[in-house]
């Protein structure tokens, strides 16, 4: 059977809680500590955080967790990514710059990041970027590629597939949801290996089970991917 490629949004929203660390807990960490809570005294650090590695990651879901934690202490956020052609001037009223997906940017948008990092770090904003390549190896102008690997730097690595096999079962079990070791090699071997996909899978799943009073199977995934 061919692979599917499946990339299913997460649809309970980014969060730290929600990230599952695996090898990557020195990086959630730093942010935790970086974002704070709403009743801190002191600044968040202007020294600026770049996240690299592979699609899978988990990149993009701690810089959106980076903005839902900013959010909540009422602060607003600038969010620049490939897929922002034309990127707005710098507001002042930003608390913080976040760069997703910087290895992909166009000379326009490496503009618009060089000009939101300087600002930021003038005005004493914190700035968290993520691509995936290291800061030596990014195909940007010089100025910016240096800016984002002067700071703190993680590599960031895609669980292994039994930290992902771990993380399904222990979700499954929280949802009084049995997954045979046949249904859980179906899940980790024809889909995508990013967490956040195979999460929204198992919540799809048991929405699609409960539905049609079904045990989650591999004949039920079928049916579930034929009924979209």
């Amino acid at each position: 059977m061919k692979q599917l490629a499946l990339d299913i949004g997460i649809a309970t929203g980014p969060s730290f809680d929600a990230f599952f660390a695996g090898p990557n807990e020195a990086a959630l960490r730093h942010l935790q500590l970086w974002v704070g809570g709403a009743g801190q005294s002191v600044p968040h650090s202007p020294v600026p955080t770049y996240l690299w590695g592979e699609s899978g990651s988990g990149k993009t879901h701690l810089l959106e967790s980076v903005r839902v934690a900013l959010r909540e202490q009422g602060a607003s956020v600038g969010w620049l990514h490939a897929g922002l052609l034309e990127p707005p001037e710098f507001d002042e009223r930003w608390g913080a710059v976040l760069l997703d997906d910087v290895h992909l940017y166009t000379a326009v948008q490496q503009h618009a990041a060089f000009n939101w990092f300087v600002n930021a770090q003038s005005l004493q904003r914190g700035v968290v970027a993520a691509g995936a390549l290291p800061p030596a190896d990014l195909p940007l102008r010089e100025d910016l590629r240096t800016r984002l690997g002067w700071g703190h730097v993680f590599h960031l690595q895609v669980l292994s597939e039994s930290e992902r096999r771990a993380v399904l079962r222990q979700a499954a079990d929280a949802r009084g949801v049995m997954l045979s070791d046949d249904v859980l090699d179906f899940m980790l071997h024809r889909f995508s290996r990013d967490l956040g996909s195979l999460m929204e899978l198992l919540t799809q799943l048991d929405g699609y089970a409960l539905q049609t009073q079904r045990a989650i199977t591999i004949p039920l995934i079928r049916s579930m991917l034929e009924n979209e």
